[in-house]
């Protein structure tokens, strides 16, 4: 079959036979090759028929030989921000939608961070309501934790409770007081709390790791202690409550051995970094790429090593997107003074392919996991039925009429790259 495996699949309406596609099993560890028969009027969802691996003798399907195709479950994404409310030109409810089912995501958790923010029932009511709508993308919500999301006066946990996956600010939190109160009343919700260990006052106004990039490229540096401060602190905080703590953003090697120890003291955290820290470093900034002006900034080539190895042992449980979109006007700004942030829906599985599987730093089952079951676990929910068939040897462009996003603020805007995406739904 020719380059466009995916669209010949995806357009043919007959029962497929893909012969030795190469099957991801995140829940059951497993990868092995096997011939995969697709039905879509009788298996219309193929995690949950747990795929037939033989063609039925009352069938006349069409082969496909040599496919080269990845068969695994949907992906979870913990984290990402959605323009609408608020910001609608940046991306809307159904684009974020298309462009997620374009990335092979099941399921993406929204932050609270939106206008209004999802602080209220109202605001989470509408979500509620985008989700009835359109059933085929069930966005989850992050309950904010203060008003507005501003660090200062908690809301009513348990009125939003029954709304919510889960409670954050997707910013830092400055008052240990108010995290300390934030556990000890989450205790009897059994809601995982998500925290964004990061110390403002400690980062200043850099906008790239401090070092010796920093210092060559002329632009402002953050140390790393501005994490690690704050990781050291929010870890003691998790340590005497019962409270499932997810700590987002990881960035540091530092970070990964304080939350190492932390897991085998039996704190009960997981942890997550941001696809775009296990693919650039600060030395890659020369080019002053305002989509690589990012939140925390890109660490170092060993932070950048050291998050790779701690997905790889399972002390970084999950890979979140951070997906942020912003306009061409707003990005298209000095590096320093444009907004943090850069989308990634449509561009984690390929990249990270390529990056980590195929240059052997991942497995395709680690990054799978990765994206898929630890996710979902980091959470408490159930991992996702819908399966991605992935082509990872296929080519395209990365432009503003292949993206699905309305938004284009991403390192890789033409570039070509391998790796397409169907979700087989």
């Amino acid at each position: 079959m020719g380059g466009n495996i995916l669209d010949s699949i995806a357009t043919n309406p007959k029962p497929l036979l893909l012969k030795q596609v190469r099957v991801i099993d995140p829940i059951a560890n497993l990868d092995q090759v096997q011939d995969i028969f697709i039905d879509r009027q009788k298996h219309p969802h193929l995690a949950a028929a747990k795929a037939i691996a033989a063609r039925p003798d009352n069938d006349q399907p069409d082969i496909y030989e040599n496919t080269g195709l990845v068969l695994g479950n949907g992906f979870v994404d913990l984290y990402s921000t959605s323009g609408e409310p608020g910001f609608e030109q940046r991306e809307t409810l159904k684009s974020l939608a298309i462009a997620a089912q374009s990335g092979g995501f099941s399921q993406v958790c929204i932050l609270p961070h939106t206008q209004p923010p999802l602080d209220n029932l109202a605001a989470l009511e509408f979500l509620h309501h985008h989700n009835n709508r359109q059933n085929n993308m069930p966005f989850s919500a992050w309950g904010a934790i203060t008003h507005g999301c501003l660090g200062q006066q908690m809301v009513d946990l348990a009125e939003l409770s029954d709304r919510v996956v889960g409670f954050t600010d997707a910013k830092p939190i400055s008052d240990l007081g108010l995290i300390k109160n934030l556990l000890a009343y989450l205790q009897p919700l059994e809601k995982t709390v998500m925290l964004w260990a990061w110390d403002q006052n400690i980062a200043g106004d850099g906008v790239m790791r401090e070092g010796q990039w920093s210092m060559r490229y002329g632009l402002s540096g953050s140390p790393a202690t501005a994490e690690t401060t704050a990781l050291a602190a929010t870890i003691e905080q998790a340590r005497a409550f019962k409270v499932r703590v997810h700590l987002m953003r990881i960035s540091t090697a530092r970070g990964v051995e304080l939350i190492n120890r932390a897991k085998n003291d039996g704190v009960n955290i997981t942890a997550s970094v941001s696809w775009l820290q296990l693919c650039f470093c600060d030395r890659d900034l020369g080019s002053y790429d305002p989509n690589l002006h990012l939140d925390p900034p890109l660490g170092t080539e060993e932070d950048r090593l050291s998050l790779i190895a701690g997905l790889k042992t399972g002390v970084i449980d999950a890979i979140a997107v951070d997906h942020t979109p912003y306009g061409y006007e707003e990005k298209e700004l000095s590096f320093e003074a444009a907004p943090a942030g850069a989308i990634g829906l449509e561009l984690v599985l390929p990249i990270l392919w390529q990056k980590l599987v195929v240059q052997e730093q991942l497995s395709a089952l680690e990054l799978w996991q990765a994206l898929s079951s630890k996710p979902a676990q980091c959470i408490n929910q159930p991992i996702p039925k819908p399966v991605n068939l992935f082509a990872p040897n296929q080519n395209w462009l990365v432009e503003p009429r292949e993206l699905k996003s309305l938004s284009h603020n991403t390192p890789y805007l033409g570039q070509s790259i391998k790796g397409k995406v169907l979700q087989l739904n």
